[in-house]
């Protein structure tokens, strides 16, 4: 039963994340990163306190013993640490990178993060199989660097290096927040709503600094959709599954989005060259590898 409660959250997240680029897409059509980046954090930061609000935990945390003010502290910066970079950090640099190179490419370096964290599993645990989940990550490195220099019909690297290491910057803090999450005693809402309202503010300042001019039209409820679906409920439907079943089978599912959002961006009008394409399929077919591994490897201890 648990199992299938987090193949469900995770299926949720999924569907959720497979729109964001596309929704963003268009809105970066019309609109400042910065804006777009407001509304986002404006919709999440609304999701996360309703889910707050509705949930239980507060009398739970009245129930418990009472705490130190240095270990209150402690307790409470971690998770804001954790989510800050997970949710902040993620999505700031995940919408540098589409504004500054196409969106597709961006979408798949972006979701390179569960080779990452196949590299970590790596590093800092003992996969049974350490020399084939090192080979598929690798591999789905080598699709990064074709879908880098095959994407535009270019040279490697001479597209906009800002968007290129904004996504991957956006994947290092995604793969890092998957590995925190599950590890953390903390309720999804109290750990993502401290990060919300802290990107409420800091892309309130940016958008003041670029001098934003604000308009009421349909846009702007599709800004509040990127942050209230995508973020809000994607992170929390994320973040559940990994604390109910610890990332081996929800991997394999979640480990689906680069394949229907870029499916999506394609039916849009984006297009990759061949080479692009051939580096799209080993980044996909090595994240779902890699979450198919772990699974049987879950499985078998």
């Amino acid at each position: 039963m648990v199992a299938q409660s987090a193949l469900v959250f995770a299926a949720g997240a999924v569907a959720l994340w497979s729109t964001n680029a596309l929704v963003g897409k268009s809105l970066l059509a019309s609109h400042e990163v910065s804006q777009v980046q407001f509304l986002q954090f404006v919709g999440a930061a609304l999701v996360f306190v309703a889910i707050r609000l509705m949930s239980r935990e507060n009398v739970r945390r009245e129930n418990a013993p009472p705490e130190s003010a240095v270990a209150a502290a402690r307790t409470m910066l971690v998770p804001v640490a954790v989510g800050f970079i997970g949710l902040v950090g993620t999505m700031v640099l995940q919408y540098i990178a589409f504004a500054s190179m196409p969106v597709i490419e961006a979408n798949l370096v972006a979701y390179t993060w569960p080779l990452m964290v196949a590299a970590a599993v790596i590093a800092l645990e003992k996969p049974q199989r350490p020399m084939l989940l090192g080979v598929t990550a690798a591999l789905g490195f080598v699709g990064v660097a074709l879908v880098i220099s095959g994407g535009r019909d270019q040279s490697f690297l001479q597209g906009n290096l800002v968007g290129y290491l904004a996504a991957f910057g956006s994947a290092l803090c995604m793969a890092f927040y998957s590995i925190a999450v599950a590890r953390l005693a903390v309720a999804p809402d109290r750990l993502l709503l401290p990060s919300a309202l802290i990107g409420v503010i800091l892309t309130l300042l940016w958008c003041l600094h670029d001098g934003i001019v604000w308009r009421a039209d349909a846009d702007l409820l599709l800004g509040l959709y990127l942050g209230a679906g995508p973020m809000g409920l994607g992170y929390y439907f994320w973040s559940r599954a990994l604390k109910l079943e610890g990332g081996g089978k929800v991997a394999v599912v979640a480990y689906l989005t680069p394949i229907a959002s870029t499916l999506l961006l394609t039916l849009s009008g984006e297009r990759l060259t061949m080479t692009a394409i051939a580096g799209a399929i080993l980044v996909i077919g090595s994240c779902i590898a890699v979450g198919v591994e772990r699974s049987e490897a879950e499985n078998h201890a």
